[in-house]
């Protein structure tokens, strides 16, 4: 899916990003709040959804080579951070939807979840 596509699916917002860049195809979505989660648990390409709008959201991204962030629940966040994703590339979508319907509406349309496998979950 397209990150335009995206866009779309979720009337969102683009709150920064190339234009270019929203023509990059993602793979898969991952919806979490937990840095550390999307640290341990992402290995492809995936859009990263989130209703934080903390500067770790950015550097996660970066580290993983995480090409768009969707900010759920209408948040906005702030010029630091559109700073922060603007100098990476990384674009930034924010959509007034839950996090859970964010997931589902763009689930519905053909964006899967990356699968975890059974040894690499650690309860």
């Amino acid at each position: 899916m397209k990150i335009q596509q995206v866009l779309n699916i979720l009337n969102g917002e683009l709150i920064c990003g190339k234009s270019e860049l929203l023509e990059d195809e993602i793979d898969y979505g991952y919806s979490c709040d937990l840095m550390s989660d999307v640290l341990a648990y992402v290995q492809n390409n995936v859009l990263l959804l989130t209703g934080l709008i903390h500067p770790q959201v950015i550097r996660t991204a970066e580290m993983l080579d995480i090409k768009a962030i969707l900010i759920v629940r209408g948040k906005k966040p702030s010029e630091d951070i559109i700073d922060m994703a603007n100098e990476r590339d990384i674009v930034i979508i924010r959509t007034t939807h839950s996090l859970f319907t964010a997931s589902g509406l763009l689930f519905q349309q053909g964006l899967l979840g990356e699968e975890i496998a059974h040894d690499e979950i650690h309860l």
